[in-house]
């Protein structure tokens, strides 16, 4: 854990937002508890990760730029062309 260093993004951090809730995920999945050795994390991590693969698990991502140009507009500026 020293050489993690983790970065906290924006409500609207486009897909650092999405990176965020995966290892969200992992973290209350498996990652909270306290583990031995690594090879019971590497087996911890890749059981929930095949369990979210069979399930399609998948982040409904639905901010479009058209979103982010109308409620962000000083940020994402109008582009004509």
């Amino acid at each position: 854990m020293q050489r993690v260093e983790f970065h906290y993004t924006p409500k609207h951090g486009s897909w650092l937002n999405m990176a965020e809730i995966e290892i969200s995920m992992f973290q209350r999945g498996c990652l909270s508890r306290r583990m031995d050795c690594l090879d019971t994390l590497r087996r911890r991590i890749n059981t929930l990760e095949l369990k979210r693969n069979r399930e399609r698990r998948t982040i409904s991502w639905q901010f479009t730029s058209r979103d982010a140009r109308e409620k962000l507009h000083n940020v994402y500026p109008d582009i004509t062309s």
